[in-house]
């Protein structure tokens, strides 16, 4: 089982995939980017904020993708696969760009992952008033540094990117306490696992 949490900057996907790692011990966690060390430089370079091009950015997103799938999920497919953040991130923020089409976007990222997407994604959806909050209290990346209008519309393109690539959206209220949440993907889980 392949799973994968998003959500935008600060909705607590790393919160949830530590509880989540208490109830699957020998699962694998990971995350994109950042999850080989590859992976660890390109993440660098991003969040740095120094690609000038939009379409950079992609390439090297996609760069991050194609080795994570080819170092960790396609070896271990057989085992329980936890990830923070996956190919529905990458195609929401390319979809957000708007400089790359929609059927590009779809053939490069199938392309960078050998076809291989998570089964389920998890979404935990923040309101404009929490986000604005959550950001507050942090120092902010050169993500978060585009302001709340630009994250929460990148959540709506992770339910618009869930849908273009077929896989499951199980979409959580973010704003709940950290044990309801858990609660409800470890159902959701099950579901998949019965």
């Amino acid at each position: 089982m392949y799973i994968t949490i998003e959500g935008i900057d600060t909705a607590g996907k790393s919160t949830q995939i530590s509880a989540l790692s208490s109830y699957y011990p020998d699962a694998i966690i990971t995350k994109e980017p950042g999850a080989t060390a590859i992976g660890k430089e390109i993440r660098e370079i991003v969040l740095s904020a120094k690609t000038q091009s939009k379409k950079a950015e992609f390439l090297l997103f996609l760069a991050d993708r194609a080795e994570h799938i080819e170092e960790v999920i396609q070896p271990n497919l057989h085992k329980t696969i936890i990830s923070d953040r996956s190919v529905v991130s990458g195609v929401a923020y390319a979809l957000i760009q708007g400089e790359i089409s929609e059927t590009a976007i779809l053939h490069l990222n199938r392309f960078a992952t050998n076809g291989i997407y998570p089964e389920k994604v998890f979404l935990l959806k923040l309101t404009k008033e929490e986000l604005e909050f959550r950001l507050s209290q942090k120092k902010l990346d050169g993500i978060e540094l585009r302001g709340s209008e630009y994250l929460l519309n990148i959540q709506e393109a992770l339910i618009k990117a869930s849908h273009l690539l077929n896989i499951e959206l199980i979409e959580i209220d973010a704003t709940q306490d950290r044990e309801t949440i858990t609660k409800q993907i470890l159902n959701n889980m099950k579901d998949r696992n019965d």
